[in-house]
């Protein structure tokens, strides 16, 4: 290839001192071989320049050699604490809306503190609130010791009172106006609450519904046993109902109920409705409605799901 290109260079010079005709055209045979050599050299560097290029490509090429792992004992516990993490987040974040309401079954207001827990929204509510806590029959029943007062009612916890027949649907305006207010003593043989009936109530117009009375008994009869029971839980086996007078709406009601026998997980309990009176102004209070009823406490009350207690 080099022989081929020096004996170009050696015509080229011949023709430069004149050894050599012009050819054809014109055009001299030493600048005729001269434009044949630059691009004989161009195409001799492009190859030259193509075999550096193919030897460069030809040759291997070295990745960095990979990291090491890290020993099993580390990366175990490493991968367990971040599930661990990732899953406590995820609950955490899940159960969030339901935490207020768990913590309102574990930690129920105390009876003291349920008192105060109801706040009237209307001045209607507000007067049916006085009349209920400056009632004589009220007071006398703060001042006796053997009563615990409450509004029990108010220890489920909101969220769950849609739930609640007497605590959640029946309890508003126009139907139980405010929540009722229970006395109770701690043996469980005496039982007394007050409660307003509104005229959403009826059955007939302006008459409270006889079933609303029978639940009324069957809560208030329940109640007044549960304390002198081994689990304080019990579930209604019978209940008798004798309608004595028709009960009128808008009005303050009061429930009495005794216990008159326990034998082990059963209770017989006898109680009334009547109408509020101020027995000190000489009025006497009629009586609605009559009830007796036998409660027994299921086996598993031990383990019973409780709302309230």
């Amino acid at each position: 290839m080099y022989a081929i290109a020096r004996s170009a260079c050696a015509r080229s010079l011949a023709r430069s001192r004149g050894n050599v005709a012009p050819g054809p055209g014109g055009i001299s045979r030493a600048v005729a071989d001269g434009i044949w050599l630059r691009q004989r050299g161009a195409r001799l560097d492009f190859r030259k320049q193509s075999t550096v290029v193919e030897a460069s490509e030809s040759e291997p090429t070295t990745s960095p050699p990979p990291k090491p792992k890290k020993p099993l004992y580390i990366r175990a516990p490493v991968a367990l604490a971040l599930t661990l993490l990732t899953f406590t987040l995820g609950f955490t974040m899940a159960a969030a809306p339901a935490l207020p309401t768990a913590l309102s079954l574990y930690q129920p207001p105390t009876d003291e503190e349920t008192l105060s827990l109801f706040t009237p929204s209307t001045d209607e509510l507000a007067e049916i609130e006085r009349q209920i806590f400056e009632h004589p029959i009220t007071s006398a029943l703060l001042e006796d010791e053997r009563y615990i007062a409450s509004r029990p009612h108010l220890k489920i916890p909101e969220p769950m009172r849609a739930q609640n027949l007497t605590g959640g649907t029946l309890l508003g305006p126009d139907k139980i106006a405010v929540p009722p207010l229970q006395f109770t003593t701690e043996d469980g043989t005496e039982f007394v609450s007050l409660q307003y009936l509104g005229s959403a109530l009826c059955g007939h117009p302006g008459i409270v519904h006889g079933g609303l009375l029978a639940t009324l008994l069957d809560e208030g009869l329940a109640r007044c046993c549960f304390p002198a029971l081994p689990n304080k839980v019990a579930v209604t086996a019978s209940l008798k109902i004798d309608y004595k007078a028709p009960a009128m709406a808008g009005q303050i009601v009061v429930l009495r109920a005794t216990t008159t026998r326990v034998d082990g997980r059963k209770a017989w309990v006898t109680g009334h409705l009547e109408t509020l009176a101020d027995e000190k102004k000489g009025e006497k209070p009629i009586v609605l409605t009559r009830g007796e009823a036998l409660f027994i406490e299921p086996r598993q009350a031990a383990s019973m799901k409780r709302v309230v207690t």
